[in-house]
């Protein structure tokens, strides 16, 4: 019980500090809406559990032993972002029903996920400090509680970026708005790869 106790708060911080998944997700819920923002919410928190589940079943080892794959993750998630970014900034407010499933599509969030060297890692810390005896079946259960309190963290960020626009009223207050989070969005990716470097 202490365990699972202590996983859930470990969840609970990895998911609602700000990282590119955060900011992506109050990016789109203050342009898109809450409705439009769930199927990226969902995406995220479904890719992050099955990560922390496949992690435990072993293949988060890879990450381990092949550090050429864990740089091909890192470079192809931070390009993608950057596009995100850039995608986000534009300076059309209104973006057709393709853009809008392409940024804030339950793909985009799943797919932000798999190729995130910070997820991966953070699965692989639940691995080797939660994780023993039966791993199967307590494997299977971290993830399903890290899904649980995944989607709540994310809803608290869609919120934020909804209720945004009662302060920024206007078109224009709404595009440096989505320009500064673009800039976060930004920040957050090459400031992780700066790190990952040093």
């Amino acid at each position: 019980m202490t365990s699972i106790l202590a996983f859930t708060l470990f969840a609970i911080v990895a998911s609602i500090t700000p990282g590119p998944t955060n900011i992506l997700v109050l990016t789109n819920s203050s342009r898109f809406g809450l409705a439009k923002s769930w199927p990226l919410i969902l995406g995220s928190c479904s890719a992050a559990a099955l990560i922390v589940l496949l992690t435990g079943f072993g293949l988060g080892g890879l990450l381990l032993e092949y550090s050429l794959l864990k740089e091909v993750m890192a470079w192809s998630g931070a390009l993608w972002l950057t596009w995100m970014s850039w995608k986000l900034s534009q300076s059309d407010l209104e973006l057709d029903s393709k853009e809008v499933m392409v940024i804030a599509g339950w793909k985009s969030g799943a797919l932000l996920q798999i190729i995130n060297p910070k997820t991966w890692m953070m699965a692989l810390a639940v691995s080797s400090i939660f994780l023993g005896g039966s791993r199967w079946i307590e494997t299977a259960m971290l993830a399903g509680i890290f899904f649980l309190v995944a989607i709540p963290c994310l809803i608290c960020w869609a919120y934020l970026g909804v209720s945004s626009k009662k302060w920024f009223k206007s078109p224009r207050q709404q595009l440096w708005f989505n320009r500064g989070l673009s800039l976060m969005l930004l920040f957050s990716v090459w400031w992780s790869m700066w790190l990952d470097m040093v």
